[in-house]
């Protein structure tokens, strides 16, 4: 493994904690992503002895911009070197209470440490003693798992997952990421533990959930909590999903596994979590808007704007950012059907102008969310869709470069209106901003000031309006 710890810093590691007369080794995550061929900046330091005296130690070689960030009350130290992140640890050995997930911690050697990690191919540590620098300590054969692609837990499965219940997630994240299998009885104990999820706090489920989300196919994350019935207790309005109902012989699609086949769709296209967010969300509000009708089978009116409304809601549930990432989802998830139906129907210009105002900079994400929300399996049909979505395409191109509706703002302010006016902010100047925003949407006029302009002073006559300028002149040429 020496190979793998060619960085000064693990040198100078070595050499500290030999003048310390400790032992030190690098465990966990940094070890594992060295077998499966991953960049890792963050280094874990286990030191038989103190992690912060050791710590403040490398800190010192290091130079004098290097801090040590220190929690004597837990032995923690963290410090930054250049783009690593290293944190040291002493070896230790926990037992929990049956209502909390902060351990009990003790002082132990290196065996206890290695006991109390979450899964075998996270327990792996490699020395950092001068004299076996390099050498791989693998008590519970995680290299073997880790080529059979197995998550597995050290000890028993029950008693890691009761003791900290948050790692029933961190192991279907790490079978999501990798696109490992959970063992056996490793799965069990999850449906056997999941209730204990309900101590861990939102903030933690959502940072693990949010990594699921962010796999490279996150339906299997997704399908592993469904399975085991954690989805159920941290997520229970997307379980809604899940199901067909047949009325008269007629049922409609099972809307979780499509969301999923969404989900996987769009991961494919971006790295961006709040438009896989979109994906997720894009039809929540189905079940609640379920109707089934005798002329037209099974419908789901008005779902985009309820699952809008939703969003905020959810969002709150999971604690993430109440800011501009939940109104994109919200902007993603009102909008999904719009370049579908537009898909379906003839494109006018008109109809691109509106998609292009409502969407704006958006437009983009939105047509990647719209074209992953086509699952269907037949094969005229997605040539069909991929040739119509084409088609509109192109056409928000040239609506985009002739009528520059993108973020748009009217030519033609407020201020405008009240000067030529000489009206306050009011019920009038609404009237004339919306029709003229209505009147380029449409075709009608222009997207430049001088027409916007013309159609303002028309359209004040027709409420009766004097313009301003108009009567200075007439006064003038009294005179």
């Amino acid at each position: 493994m020496k190979k793998h710890l060619q960085h000064p810093v693990f040198a100078i590691l070595a050499e500290e904690a030999s003048a310390l007369e400790a032992k030190a080794f690098v465990v966990g995550g940094y070890v594992r992503d060295i077998f499966l061929k991953r960049e890792s900046k963050d280094i874990d330091v286990v030191v038989l002895g103190s992690g912060i005296d050791l710590a403040k130690a490398v800190a010192k070689r290091l130079g004098d911009k290097v801090h040590v960030n220190y929690f004597k009350n837990f032995g923690t130290a963290m410090i930054r070197f250049e783009d690593l992140e290293i944190e040291f640890v002493g070896a230790r050995k926990e037992s929990y209470r049956r209502d909390s997930r902060k351990p009990i911690v003790e002082t132990g050697s290196l065996e206890d440490d290695q006991k109390r990690r979450d899964f075998t191919i996270n327990a792996m540590a490699i020395q950092l003693t001068e004299s076996n620098f390099g050498e791989l300590i693998d008590p519970f054969n995680g290299v073997q798992d880790l080529h059979d692609h197995i998550i597995r837990t050290p000890l028993d499965p029950n008693l890691t997952f009761s003791d900290d219940p948050l790692r029933m997630m961190r192991g279907i994240r790490f079978a999501s990421q990798f696109n490992f299998t959970i063992n056996e009885r490793e799965l069990q104990a999850i449906q056997d533990n999941k209730e204990r999820i309900k101590i861990v706090s939102v903030e933690r489920i959502t940072e693990e959930l949010n990594k699921i989300i962010l796999s490279p196919k996150p339906s299997k994350g997704f399908e592993i909590l469904f399975n085991t019935g954690l989805l159920e207790l941290i997520f229970p309005q997307f379980c809604l999903l899940h199901g067909v109902e047949f009325v008269n012989g007629k049922g409609h699609k099972d809307n979780f596994y499509h969301t999923l086949q969404v989900l996987d769709n769009v991961a494919k296209a971006s790295d961006d979590l709040w438009l896989r967010w979109s994906a997720i969300l894009h039809d929540i509000a189905k079940p609640a808007t379920k109707k089934f009708e005798p002329e037209h089978g099974w419908t789901f009116h008005g779902h985009e704007d309820k699952g809008a409304r939703m969003v905020k809601q959810l969002f709150r549930q999971f604690k993430l950012p109440l800011n501009e990432k939940m109104k994109f989802v919200e902007k993603m998830v009102q909008l999904h059907l719009r370049p579908i139906v537009l898909a379906q129907d003839h494109v006018t210009d008109s109809a691109i102008r509106r998609l292009l105002f409502d969407a704006g900079d958006d437009i983009d994400s939105l047509m990647v969310l719209c074209k992953a929300d086509i699952t269907t399996k037949n094969e005229y049909k997605i040539r069909k869709y991929k040739d119509n979505f084409q088609l509109v395409q192109d056409k928000i191109k040239e609506v985009e470069e002739k009528d520059r509706i993108r973020n748009w703002q009217p030519p033609v302010t407020g201020e405008h209106i009240m000067l030529t006016f000489d009206l306050k902010p009011g019920k009038e100047v609404g009237i004339i901003k919306n029709a003229i925003r209505e009147a380029i949407l449409e075709g009608e006029i222009r997207n430049d000031y001088e027409e916007a302009y013309t159609y303002m002073l028309k359209k004040g006559m027709e409420l009766g309006l004097t313009c301003i300028h108009n009567l200075l002149l007439s006064e003038e040429n009294k005179k």
